[in-house]
């Protein structure tokens, strides 16, 4: 052990600045396959402490527990780690290869959970599997050994879907900052449908990407996911809740609406917002005007009524084609008609008062810094600091 430690130390006073490309992977390699032969002896001794139950001499009443008070791990980890020695003790093959460094910890535990289902079939195919597990990625094996225990016990296969199926969950709150925190876990199918919405919703997007944008592949996906439930809140066959068709809902007064100090600014569930994005949301939307005495009490509630009425909608959308923000041609369904003098400063609800704009666009117009004004009929961008930004499409 003494060897061993003294072989970790001279790789940490190793000066990884100095190491070429090729000196650092071939390194890396040479440390993952011995980091997977340290995995199989230090199993191999858990194993052999299991055995021999020599935690009782201090009074722990199972080798769990004294892994988790004496290294820390949690219960269920504690539990799983003893399972995967218990059973590398009986998958010959699996440990030679983990010995070797020819496995990974993803590998062997993929392995152990297919012999644990089926111990004796898993005797006479452990040579195949271990053979697959050394040449193909986790994922591959993944769908390999899922098939292998199909084959085995069509039943089991069909009691194990179901019992994933029991564990989905799916978690909404609210911070106390207004983010919106999601949390789960989707069963199989559930999950690919997601998956495939958000891969085709990002992979649209992507298509038309700008070299300005700089979000995050994890913001892409959070920007997909909002579009994917804004498309089913607009989809015209939507049932209806309470007389209407689910919408997002904006609660605001006068004074935060002219963009001025109001007092209230907000959004059905996540609580307050900033009144410039109540002006953006607003200037393609239905409103309902609600007047009352003081902050409070309703004396008069007006008709529902769109911002911008349909067939408006449909001539900018014949006017513009896409999103009009230089660079970009997203199709309309990703645009709102955006007011470039806002109906609540005056402006007309006019096609001549009307750009089409995606959201992203149409948020950095109304919250990034960026002007619109409309010059000899034509949508003129101006940047923050007042440059005119040039049309790139032609007219």
């Amino acid at each position: 052990m003494s060897e061993l430690r003294s072989a970790i130390e001279s790789f940490q006073a190793d000066d990884l600045r100095a190491a070429s490309d090729e000196q650092l992977e071939a390194d890396f390699t040479e440390l993952q396959q011995a980091c997977q032969a340290l995995e199989a002896e230090r199993l191999r001794r858990l194993s052999e402490i299991h055995r021999r139950q020599s935690h009782r001499r201090d009074g722990y009443l199972t080798t769990a527990s004294w892994l988790v008070d004496r290294h820390r791990l949690g219960w269920s980890a504690a539990s799983r780690e003893i399972r995967t020695a218990r059973s590398l003790e009986r998958m010959p093959r699996t440990k030679e290869a983990l010995a070797t460094g020819e496995l990974t910890s993803s590998a062997l535990h993929m392995l152990v959970w297919a012999r644990q289902a089926h111990p004796a079939q898993f005797r006479q195919s452990e040579e195949a599997l271990v053979e697959t597990a050394r040449r193909v990625p986790a994922g591959q094996l993944q769908r390999t050994v899922s098939h292998w225990r199909q084959k085995l016990d069509w039943e089991q296969g069909l009691k194990d879907a179901e019992r994933l199926r029991e564990q989905r969950r799916l978690t909404v709150s609210t911070t106390l900052l207004g983010m919106v925190r999601v949390d789960g876990d989707l069963d199989p199918e559930t999950g690919e449908t997601m998956l495939s919405a958000l891969r085709d919703c990002m992979r649209a997007d992507s298509s038309r990407r700008d070299p300005g944008d700089q979000r995050t592949a994890a913001q892409r996906r959070a920007d997909a996911l909002g579009e994917v439930c804004r498309r089913w809140l607009d989809a015209p066959d939507r049932p209806l809740v309470c007389g209407e068709r689910p919408h997002v809902a904006v609660i605001v007064d006068l004074e935060a609406l002219e963009g001025r100090a109001g007092r209230r600014s907000e959004l059905d569930h996540v609580g307050p917002v900033h009144p410039e994005i109540v002006r953006r949301l607003s200037c393609d939307a239905s409103l309902t005007r609600v007047v009352t005495r003081g902050r409070s009490e309703p004396l008069d509630v007006g008709r529902r009524t769109m911002v911008v009425p349909a067939p408006m909608r449909r001539a900018v959308v014949v006017r513009d084609g896409h999103c009009r923000f230089p660079g970009c041609d997203r199709p309309p369904p990703w645009c709102d008609a955006h007011h470039v003098k806002h109906w609540a400063d005056g402006g007309e609800t006019a096609a001549s008062n009307l750009v089409l704009l995606c959201r992203r666009h149409h948020r950095l117009v109304h919250e990034g810094g960026f002007r619109v004004e409309i010059e000899a009929g034509r949508p003129r961008f101006l940047r923050r600091d007042g440059s005119r930004l040039e049309e790139m499409a032609p007219p």
